[in-house]
């Protein structure tokens, strides 16, 4: 396996590519799209270059992929930042040139669905970073979320390390986008009771790998991207985080089961795993559906552990995943866990 390298940063004034290789709800839904593009150019101070695709839905595969090359390919981008996730990005990687792409190494920012894409760049030896997508964390209704922003703004334009802390507050409920009311308050949020550790009895640091869990189960199925023999990914800090379609403790308990059956899961001395998006528009949980959601996907993480993987070290509720805020996490970049002393470090 080839160790990643950092690509080269951007800087305030220079141009980022913003591209839908998943779902193009842009055109769809562009309140937060729209949002999202006015920050970049007022609080990051970069220049948005859209293409073909961005604001289409019902692009084609080939017609993403155009996209994701156009991007990289063009000198004058800095960056390239997803707009959104989705579901059927895994089509698009047969597509992509990988020498065109790997002769043109940037900083690409997204998460969900965009797991395929930074999984692809990691095997390219090019460090992504999981998060910050255009329309959920950048367009935020009413404001963007401090942590968010501050962990955005590092992981653009810096380089060293960044100390990830737990939220005070989170969000995982959503409204509206389509409502203009929407972006027009802060968002209802609730206490958090910060991370959750299991068997923090030393410090491990390595390269990340992970993702979205559904996108690594499909990736796993295909054969996609995924090393053929475990011992590639010894020592390294496994990331995981699940969906708003809120796949149940069961199917959980069975990726995670069947990742160690392939000899993955005893590879990761340390674990974090996002907190639980329990609440969605098809399943509107109240207060205590979302604790009993939250407890049971912890729940069988754990029992995953303890079949497969008991000496490894576990941080649950870090705030990576589909919750608000979220923290970015360098794909293929360097991550300390620090048990004795409760703390999570991420290189970007």
């Amino acid at each position: 396996m080839t160790t990643p390298a950092y690509p080269p940063k951007p800087v305030p004034g220079d141009r980022i590519a913003v591209i839908s290789p998943s779902s193009g709800l842009p055109g769809l839904l562009p309140l937060p799209y729209e949002l999202g593009l006015t920050r970049l150019r007022k609080d990051f101070g970069l220049e948005p270059v859209e293409y073909p695709a961005t604001r289409k839905m019902g692009s084609t595969p080939r017609e993403r992929a155009d996209d994701i090359h156009a991007a990289f390919a063009d000198p004058t981008v800095k960056a390239v930042m997803a707009s959104i996730g989705g579901e059927d990005q895994i089509t698009v990687l047969p597509l992509l040139d990988r020498e065109l792409i790997r002769a043109n190494p940037k900083p690409f920012f997204g998460a969900s669905d965009n797991t395929n894409l930074l999984l692809f760049l990691h095997n390219l030896g090019i460090v992504g970073y999981h998060g910050a997508c255009v329309m959920t964390e950048i367009g935020r209704p009413y404001a963007l979320h401090p942590l968010t922003a501050d962990s955005v703004r590092a992981a653009l334009f810096t380089s060293g390390p960044y100390e990830l802390r737990p939220a005070r507050r989170y969000r995982d409920t959503d409204r509206d986008w389509a409502d203009p009311a929407t972006f027009a308050t802060e968002p209802d949020s609730q206490p958090g009771d910060g991370w959750i550790w299991h068997r923090p009895d030393r410090l491990v640091e390595g390269r990340s790998w992970g993702g979205n869990l559904e996108i690594l189960s499909w990736l796993l199925m295909a054969d996609r991207e995924i090393e053929r023999v475990p011992a590639a990914y010894e020592g390294r800090v496994l990331f995981l985080e699940t969906s708003e379609e809120m796949p149940s403790a069961e199917d959980v308990f069975r990726i995670l089961r069947n990742m160690g059956e392939r000899g993955l899961l005893e590879r990761f001395p340390a674990l974090l795993t996002g907190r639980a998006k329990a609440w969605s528009f098809q399943q509107p949980n109240d207060a205590d559906a979302k604790r009993r959601y939250a407890t049971e996907q912890r729940e069988a993480v754990l029992r995953a552990l303890a079949a497969y993987a008991p000496r490894t070290m576990a941080v649950f509720d870090v705030d990576l995943g589909h919750t608000d805020p979220q923290l970015v996490v360098p794909y293929g970049g360097s991550v300390s866990v620090n048990g004795p002393e409760r703390r999570i470090t991420v290189t970007y």
